[in-house]
């Protein structure tokens, strides 16, 4: 399945603005993205076996390293804490990464508790607008929190824990307390609650596999971390993660273990559990939603292939005449979260939102 290569950067139009300061995304930070892109050298980030992550740790002058150490723990307290400066002075920036890989070039900051040596990631990028209400919508939407900040064109995010979906498909998979019908019921849930939200591009290595060991099996919750594919993509599938080869392994597995009547009961309680979420945080959801309409979003080429695609899962005609990623997705959550219809397997290949 293609997908575009490099997705352009949305920036935040007053009227999303002015969302993120009503419900409190919006905060003045110690330090900008453009400001952390002043280092002065870099050391390439190796994994465990030698090879490049395509992370590379940055250094910067004398004059500046003290200040941005002490900055990037401010911010780290404005996320966690509201801005509450007291615990800093028992927090100490152990190492700042750039990932030159992507859509938004992030920095990783890791912040070590002097106290205990205990660790904590959170991450500033580039602020896409794009982005933003992916987030935003994972957070209402979701039975996922996300924490977030916005200064100007600078984005802060916590850090989403888990095994990296491609490690987890390539190696987690063969121990012996792996579930793996559970992992199946999980994986059906996100790929509704992917498909319902419009958010796109969730190959392997774009989520993360949350393990909780329970008292007789392991639970499994599948997170996304990339956002930045949110309404941009022209075609149905590019939304179902079902469709991408990077999750092929998970999908065998699915219709090994799962009936398709099985299928339409999980696809089932995840709308419910959407439906629910959705009326409590409507009003927000309305503000979000049309705040988005207001903004095209993808290319209009696109947003016509997608129109004409939902058309047809829908039966409806309700998408002709749509202008804006916003539009097509307010229309298209209310009829998922209301769907009654089941669709399940497609012959015995893949599986249908």
């Amino acid at each position: 399945m293609e997908i575009s290569k490099k997705k352009p950067n949305y920036p935040i139009h007053p009227e999303l603005r002015s969302y993120l300061r009503k419900y409190r995304r919006e905060a003045h930070l110690a330090a900008t993205y453009e400001a952390l892109l002043q280092f002065s050298n870099s050391i390439p980030v190796l994994d465990q076996e030698g090879k490049d992550t395509l992370w590379q740790s940055v250094i910067y002058d004398n004059y500046l390293q003290a200040e941005v150490q002490k900055a990037l723990v401010e911010i780290y307290a404005a996320l966690k804490t509201d801005g509450d400066q007291s615990f800093v002075g028992q927090l100490r920036t152990d190492r700042i990464d750039h990932c030159l890989f992507g859509n938004s070039n992030p920095f990783r900051i890791r912040i070590v508790n002097t106290i205990n040596d205990n660790h904590d990631y959170y991450y500033i990028k580039k602020a896409d607008a794009s982005r933003i209400y992916g987030l935003e919508l994972e957070h209402l939407l979701s039975p996922n929190r996300i924490g977030y900040l916005v200064d100007g064109d600078t984005l802060v995010e916590e850090h989403i824990a888990g095994i990296p979906g491609d490690v987890f498909l390539g190696h987690y998979m063969d121990r012996p307390t792996f579930a793996k019908t559970r992992m199946a019921k999980e994986f059906v849930k996100f790929n509704e609650r992917c498909f319902a939200m419009l958010l796109g591009d969730m190959r392997s290595y774009n989520y993360v596999v949350d393990v909780t060991p329970d008292f007789d099996m392991e639970q499994y919750r599948v997170r996304p971390i990339d956002f930045d594919q949110l309404t941009y993509e022209g075609r149905k599938n590019h939304y179902l993660p079902q469709f991408y080869k990077e999750n092929f392994e998970v999908i065998q597995f699915c219709m090994d273990v799962l009936s398709p009547e099985t299928v339409d009961q999980y696809q089932t309680e995840e709308r419910t559990l959407m439906r629910k979420r959705y009326f409590l945080a409507q009003e927000q959801l309305d503000e979000l939603l049309d705040s988005m309409a207001k903004v095209p979003l993808s290319k209009p080429e696109k947003i016509a292939s997608l129109c004409a695609d939902l058309n047809e899962f829908h039966r409806t005609e309700d998408f002709d005449g749509l202008e804006s990623m916003g539009q097509v997705l307010k229309l298209h959550l209310s009829k998922m979260i209301e769907r009654t219809e089941h669709r399940t397997y497609l012959g015995r290949t893949s599986f249908k939102a």
